[in-house]
């Protein structure tokens, strides 16, 4: 009778997240209904944002999302890869709990923390110091050339990717240890047997048996910055045009709502603001299922 009760209860706790869930996503759409009733299929297409004319669109706030996503995850993933490994492999007992203890603290600044930080340390240094010199090095080369130009302003796409990468370094960085360190001891030890280096067994032995697990960290770290808000409010510039230029300043769904809201007069607009929620739930859900996706087809394919 124990058994079946807790595999019950374990069911139902199961359950009501999903039915959480579903909730949610049903109250975003009935809230947005006159927004997509109203706008259609062009809400997506278009970057106008005028709430004197109740004219709207989603272009940019969805371009500025997976812009400073992307450039998150780029700068992200080596640095936590790194971390990992050398915690894992390289590092003493004590120097591994001390960066391990200093991975957690990075973990508990709250968001708001770090958008002061870049708004007030960050910006100036990247403006005064590494904005100019980017472009300067790269005026020459083709596209690269293109996502560099403009001026320094230290707020923008660029600084809000930096500072999402550093807040969700931790994430990726804590996960990857411990999967690094479930690996078999024996099979690294066969490794270092036969005269494989320390490079070789973490390259051929150690990320090979763990590759699913650290793509899941990843797409762990991709979800907390498609949702980050205050941190990327306070750097991104907030702008509603859409630039090739990494160094404007943008916008991304969670800032628009989040500097917007209170302030939204009228059902449109409103509604307006809950439907790039929606937009903002599905490219979360789209994200994730295609990750789960790729780790079955690998997962099948290893098997066969």
């Amino acid at each position: 009778m124990g058994d079946i009760i807790f595999s019950n209860l374990t069911k139902l706790f199961s359950w009501i997240v999903f039915f959480v869930l579903l909730c949610v996503l049903f109250s975003l759409f009935a809230a947005s209904y006159p927004a997509i009733k109203h706008f259609g299929f062009h809400f997506l297409t278009s970057q106008a944002w005028d709430p004197v004319h109740n004219n709207f669109g989603a272009l940019s706030a969805i371009t500025g999302t997976l812009l400073t996503s992307t450039l998150a995850i780029v700068i992200a993933v080596p640095a936590s890869i790194g971390i990992a490994i050398f915690i894992s492999e390289i590092a003493s007992k004590k120097s591994a709990r001390f960066i391990r203890l200093m991975i957690d603290l990075m973990a508990g600044i709250p968001s708001i923390i770090y958008g002061m930080w870049g708004l007030l340390v960050l910006a100036p240094f990247l403006s005064n110091n590494v904005q100019p010199q980017i472009s300067e090095l790269v005026k020459d080369v083709p596209v690269l050339n293109i996502l560099f130009e403009g001026p320094p302003l230290g707020i923008g796409i660029f600084t809000a990717g930096i500072i999402l990468s550093i807040m969700i370094i931790p994430y990726i960085a804590s996960t990857s240890v411990e999967l690094f360190r479930s690996v078999p001891v024996v099979l690294k030890e066969s490794a270092y047997g036969i005269g494989a280096t320390r490079l070789e067994v973490v390259r051929h032995i150690v990320i090979p048996h763990v590759r699913q697990g650290v793509i899941g960290s990843m797409m762990l770290g991709l979800g907390r910055a498609l949702g980050e808000t205050m941190a990327v409010t306070f750097v991104i510039g907030n702008s509603k045009t859409i630039t090739s230029s990494l160094f404007m300043p943008g916008t991304t769904i969670s800032a628009t709502i989040a500097n917007e809201f209170n302030e939204a007069q009228g059902t449109l607009y409103s509604s307006s603001l809950l439907e790039l929620g929606v937009i903002l739930f599905l490219i979360s859900f789209a994200v994730l299922a295609a990750a789960r996706l790729f780790l079955l087809t690998k997962k099948q394919r290893e098997s066969s």
